[in-house]
């Protein structure tokens, strides 16, 4: 099997605990980026969130490309996108009537901009997102625009007890998944990882068994399903690790990355 794109995961994936590139994955992604693979970093988080990892692994540019909303957009790492998918104003209602109902908080995201709208329970995604752009906005001031994605991010108990309370009506209309034991994420119907990923391959003209997806969380189910080799963490997911090809015997903490790369791409010859 010849890797010619390595799909990956950022938070349980290629960062350690501490958000960090190790050193050993780094010396990894450059090997397998000598022998001519693409490196693609395929997040839930907006180009703007992921540009120091980009800036630290040298993906910075032309002829490299993310993954970002979770499928919703294909960009090169120039901002260039290739590919577009959100949801529009009233969509937007519909989330927030449902998790209004729930005492769930809700914030909207437009490229690198977060607006939280208003709740009783307090919304944890600045945490999660520093270097977003964050705007506090009442439900009047909902525009009429595109949306990239809507999240909802609380403590992972209170969370979890809500989540069976979604009417499947919604789980219809939208992508509604987990990301992080914190972090619910709401996303166009049809928008997820594997999709954003098929229009890229189908951009640089890789075959979908060329393709390496490695990931830990239920947001990754889909490409790691997809791939022509879908990697599991060993820290993934119980529902990860079922559709995944391999999982590796170590953890993010222990660079499982870095051993998918050097068995399955820099040793093949």
């Amino acid at each position: 099997m010849t890797i010619k794109l390595i799909a990956l995961d950022l938070d349980g994936t290629l960062l350690t605990s501490d958000k960090q590139i190790s050193a050993e994955n780094k010396k990894a992604l450059q090997a397998a980026r000598a022998k001519g693979v693409h490196i693609v970093l395929t997040t839930g988080r907006p180009l703007k969130a992921i540009e120091p990892f980009l800036e630290e692994l040298d993906l910075l540019g032309e002829g490299n490309y993310s993954i970002t909303f979770n499928g919703g957009l294909v960009q090169e790492n120039t901002g260039r996108v290739l590919d577009k998918i959100g949801f529009g104003l009233e969509e937007a209602r519909r989330i927030r009537a449902v998790t209004q109902a729930l005492d769930l908080p809700l914030a909207l995201l437009v490229g690198g901009t977060v607006y939280t709208l208003p709740s009783e329970q307090k919304s944890l995604y600045a945490v999660l997102s520093p270097l977003l752009e964050a705007v506090d906005i009442s439900d009047a001031d909902l525009q009429d625009i595109t949306y990239n994605k809507a999240v909802t991010a609380i403590d992972a108990t209170y969370l979890d007890e809500r989540i069976p309370q979604i009417p499947q009506e919604l789980h219809e209309q939208f992508e509604i998944f987990k990301s992080r034991d914190i972090l619910l994420e709401w996303s166009p119907k049809g928008v997820h990882k594997a999709n954003g990923l098929t229009k890229l391959i189908q951009h640089l003209g890789i075959e979908r068994s060329e393709v390496m997806a490695c990931g830990d969380e239920e947001n990754d189910l889909s490409m790691v399903e997809w791939a022509g080799l879908g990697v599991a963490m060993a820290n993934a997911s119980a529902k990860l690790k079922e559709v995944a090809e391999v999982v590796v015997p170590l953890t993010n903490d222990e660079h499982g990355v870095a051993w998918a790369i050097e068995q399955y791409i820099v040793s093949e010859e």
